[in-house]
């Protein structure tokens, strides 16, 4: 068996793309590009691992073969489609992963995408409902919001109101975002913006407002991946020091769902896996499709005890000069949410620290990263610890 390093990316705008009137479209701005980023040619790619989430957002099914109307030198090669809710880029990833570490090929290209501003604002809702368990949360005030909603609101019985610390997650997300070429919203709101309901930042989900929501996006990612003995010749290469997936129950009720447990235990076996701790990681780029959730998600990487996620934003843990920057793209707080492309493009963003190639976004020490992609409310939980290789 042989691990797969990433060789090659590329990385679409996020947002209303008016430029890009499809998914087929979107698959095309990166599929080749990553291709050509990684320095092969098109014919030298073994198979191809397309992320687009649940039917929906376009009426196009069965996407894994729309690969071909950009990269046409991939006919007749085996070409597969990944779904697992928003960590549907992610489940791509890992599925092609494990076919080279088969020994099925050398060469692996990864794409996710996903349109979603074509779809009316209240279908969209429904559609992302599909995400949770509809027999018990069908019903639930403001949608997939709302299921946040309800997080937050146990959170807050708990642990005592954190409407600061949420605030304080969107305006470092959205001052990250200014720096990244690819983000959806590129404005620094400020934490009194934030903090404040008002007729542009109203309540969508209480305790939730506008700014503690990720973007409802148009956008594309891709990779290459390659054997460790084929990247070993490539220009660059990051390799996958961890690669966990561990899933949860689905409906919100039977668990304790402010401890996100699936994304603790796939932490733990992620640093169990690449032989590290926290205090390893130079950065992390986690999954905050709602501000709660970057906020729990700091306790189950282990930041801070139960109950004090708080301390990590509020006390400046995570900002950009930070002891551990969190989400230095913007997350999807800023940078968008396509759902398909989310966890690719985390991926992307992480491999571009490694490289010292993220512009703006550079952090001046960016040795091991860690990403973090969930499906659901903490449902599929996939953590990866990246390293530079060459």
């Amino acid at each position: 068996m042989t691990d797969a390093c990433i060789i090659g990316w590329a990385h679409s705008p996020f947002g209303k793309r008016e430029d890009a009137p499809d998914l087929e479209s979107l698959i095309a701005g990166v599929a080749r590009a990553a291709i050509e980023d990684a320095g092969i040619a098109p014919g030298d790619v073994d198979a191809g691992f397309v992320g687009v989430f649940g039917e929906g957002f376009t009426p196009q099914g069965f996407p894994s073969s729309l690969v071909l109307q950009s990269v046409p030198e991939l006919r007749f090669k085996p070409l597969t489609r990944f779904e697992n809710a928003c960590a549907t880029g992610s489940a791509a990833i890992h599925g092609a992963r494990d076919f080279i570490a088969a020994g099925r090929g050398h060469i692996a290209l990864v794409v996710g995408a996903e349109k979603m501003t074509s779809t009316p604002g209240p279908k969209v809702g429904d559609i992302l409902l599909t995400a949770s368990y509809r027999k018990t949360e069908q019903d639930i005030e403001g949608g997939f919001a709302g299921v946040f909603g309800r997080i937050a609101e146990a959170y807050f019985q708990r642990h005592g109101d954190q409407s600061d610390a949420l605030a304080a997650i969107a305006a470092k997300n959205h001052r990250n975002g200014v720096d990244n070429p690819w983000a959806q919203m590129r404005k620094d709101l400020g934490f009194d913006f934030c903090r404040t309901e008002s007729e542009k930042n109203p309540y969508v989900a209480r305790p939730l407002k506008r700014t503690d929501c990720s973007l409802v996006s148009d956008g594309a990612a891709a990779l290459v991946l390659a054997d460790e003995e084929t990247a070993a010749a490539m220009g660059k290469a990051i390799r996958f020091r961890a690669a966990v997936q561990v899933n949860d129950l689905l409906p919100i009720a039977a668990r304790d769902i402010i401890r996100f447990e699936g994304a603790r235990t796939a932490w733990a076996r992620a640093y169990e896996q690449a032989g590290i701790s926290l205090s390893d990681l130079s950065f992390v780029e986690t999954h905050d499709c709602f501000t709660i959730a970057e906020l729990i998600e700091y306790e189950a990487m282990g930041l801070t005890p139960e109950g004090q996620g708080a301390r990590a934003i509020l006390e400046g843990w995570t900002r950009a000069d930070g002891r551990l920057p969190v989400n230095r793209s913007g997350g999807l707080k800023a940078k968008g949410h396509p759902i398909g492309a989310t966890g690719v493009s985390m991926h992307v963003l992480a491999a571009m620290q490694l490289t010292g190639t993220a512009g703006a976004m550079q952090l001046p020490q960016a040795e091991l990263g860690g990403v973090f992609n969930m499906g659901g409310a903490a449902v599929a939980n996939y953590v990866s610890v990246l390293e530079r290789a060459r």
